[in-house]
């Protein structure tokens, strides 16, 4: 059982790394947007922009639904990557509990 679990729990873990950086880039393109420091009528941005976006907004509106904006912060990403940082542990855990049994 142990061969195949631990496989899975590293996919897993491997996704949500790479879920933690698409959520990354989407704050950090979100500011730069509020900032006007990248340009969204360029063809790239905009569909770099619109992927991120699918990608986090779904979660991101779930999370927001349960906790507010403080004024015009939105912590619905760091509640996210709080969440995310969780999982992570668990699956670490559980990944050293499979492997030392």
């Amino acid at each position: 059982m142990n061969t195949i679990l631990i496989p899975i729990l590293t996919v897993i873990s491997v996704a949500l790394n790479l879920y933690w950086w698409v959520v990354l880039i989407a704050v950090i393109m979100s500011w730069l947007v509020q900032l006007n420091m990248i340009n969204t009528h360029n063809q790239i941005i905009r569909t770099i922009g619109n992927i991120v976006h699918q990608l986090t907004e779904p979660v991101l509106r779930r999370i927001r639904r349960v906790i507010p904006s403080v004024g015009n912060v939105d912590l619905s990403a760091i509640v996210l990557f709080l969440l995310i940082l969780l999982l992570q542990q668990i699956i670490a855990q559980l990944m050293f509990k499979l492997a030392t049994s």
